[in-house]
């Protein structure tokens, strides 16, 4: 019951063969001709012109503005790892001061008393 079960890999039937590949000839579908028949194309179809500015302009105030979101976030980041660097080092110095008390009870057991 509590043995586990490694589970066995079913033996192969045969060997399989790829199948190979045919290649297809694509056929080009003519459409209908267009309607000849004089009139202008409704507005809707009028290709819109292109913008002749970029989708985003960075302006002084919003340069300024991703500036100090970023100096922002690098004195977040520096002082969380300046705080964890100094827990770090004030939990070695109190083991090292542990270890000399330690020692120092261990090794002179006869000029306490």
């Amino acid at each position: 019951m509590l043995r586990p079960r490694i589970p066995t890999m079913p033996t192969p039937t045969g060997i399989v063969t790829p199948i190979a590949v045919q290649p297809t000839r694509i056929e080009q579908q003519h459409s209908a001709p267009a309607c000849t028949c004089q009139h202008t194309p409704p507005a809707a179809h009028v290709p819109a012109p292109a913008p002749a500015r970029p989708a985003v302009q960075m302006t002084p105030g919003t340069l300024l503005a991703l500036v100090a979101g970023g100096a922002g976030v690098v004195l977040v980041v520096g002082a969380v790892l300046v705080s964890m660097l100094l827990a770090v080092a004030v939990t070695a110095a109190s083991v090292a001061v542990c270890a000399l008390v330690v020692r120092s009870l261990l090794n002179n057991p006869r000029k306490r008393f």
